[in-house]
């Protein structure tokens, strides 16, 4: 049993059952259709290389899962428009951005279990694309002429850039405490996850308190989303994952298992660790090797129980709302997250 069903079989003890993620997709399913035509249509370019690799980007899928959030807390909200449809296109496009630019600096060969853009096309190309399509999602983002709006979204986008420059400042380094780590993710995925459940409450009539507990959810269900992102990576296939297993380690990063594991380690096994970040390979230390001082310790489980206390409280968050299939939908949303596979 993967560790990330072990967190979801903890949660469900505690009363939360799980339940069929089509069953709430249908409440937004029109809207998200909708979101994915105008998402890929803004990916497209007279610019053949734009063309080209939006449509290669397009064909390489992806979970949707901001946007889908997005249109669940709008209709929570009540709100039944085209608006919200353009803010969750402008959030994925975002997000495709700060994916591309992140690819090119960490090296990655794989996304989705497809060559990345720049492995494709190269990188002077590729950095280029992504400042395009960046700039694209705000263009969207203003054809409805809210301010606050594109506040919140360049808000978050300042703190993603930062967050991937803690990391590169960190690279390496074998001493990266918890709470950095935890800054780290804040920022780079948690942020946007906040910014697009909370973006429909900057839709008129305003809508205050509830913007601060949607707020609140999506950071949530960020952190939670991100430390089971670094559990996949331990835990993980590369059929799954679409990418090679312990690859932040390989590039020089240290999460949250190791971030735990290292203190508690002699100076032998503490070594094989510090060899790989020195590397960036596994020339001298097996991977194998590795999964094997993590399993000896637990963290692996204890970082499963951080991630099951922060989809509780992306769930209390909740609390605000009266309950409704779209509560539901939301308060599912942090079980799937523990569940999932890639």
């Amino acid at each position: 049993m993967s560790l990330p069903l072990k967190a979801s079989r903890i949660a469900a003890e505690a009363g939360k059952g799980a339940a069929d993620p089509d069953r709430f997709l249908g409440l937004i399913g029109g809207k998200l259709l909708a979101t994915e035509d105008l998402f890929r249509r803004h990916l497209d370019s007279d610019v053949p290389f734009i063309s080209d690799a939006g449509e290669y980007m397009f064909r390489g899928g992806g979970k949707r899962m901001r946007p889908a959030l997005l249109l669940l807390s709008a209709r929570l909200l009540g709100h039944d428009s085209d608006e919200e449809v353009t803010y969750a296109a402008v959030v994925e496009l975002l997000h495709t951005a700060t994916l591309i630019h992140d690819d090119i600096i960490d090296d990655s060969t794989l996304r989705r279990g497809q060559a990345t853009v720049h492995n494709v096309w190269g990188n002077s190309r590729t950095v280029l694309l992504g400042d395009w399509i960046y700039t694209t999602s705000m263009k969207l983002a203003l054809e409805h002429d809210r301010l606050e709006v594109i506040r919140r979204l360049c808000e978050a986008t300042l703190r993603m850039t930062e967050g991937e420059l803690l990391v590169l400042e960190r690279l390496g380094a074998p001493d990266v405490s918890v709470e950095e780590y935890f800054d780290i993710i804040d920022r780079k995925t948690a942020q946007l996850f906040a910014a697009a459940c909370s973006i429909p409450a900057l839709i008129p009539p305003s809508h205050d308190h509830e913007r601060l507990a949607l707020e609140s959810y999506g950071r949530a269900l960020g952190l939670c989303f991100q430390l089971v992102d670094d559990l996949l990576d331990f835990t993980g296939s590369e059929d799954d994952l679409g990418k090679p297993v312990l690859s932040d380690l390989k590039g020089g990063k240290l999460t949250l298992p190791l971030i735990l594991l290292l203190p508690r380690l002699d100076a032998k096994r503490r070594r094989l660790i510090e060899q790989v970040l020195e590397d960036r390979a596994f020339d001298r230390v097996e991977p194998s090797d590795i999964l094997a001082v993590v399993d000896s310790e637990g963290t692996l489980e204890e970082v499963g129980e951080l991630a099951v206390t922060q989809a509780d409280r992306a769930r209390e968050a909740l609390d605000a709302f009266p309950a409704s299939l779209v509560r539901e939908a939301l308060e599912f949303a942090p079980e799937f997250v523990l569940s999932r596979r890639a």
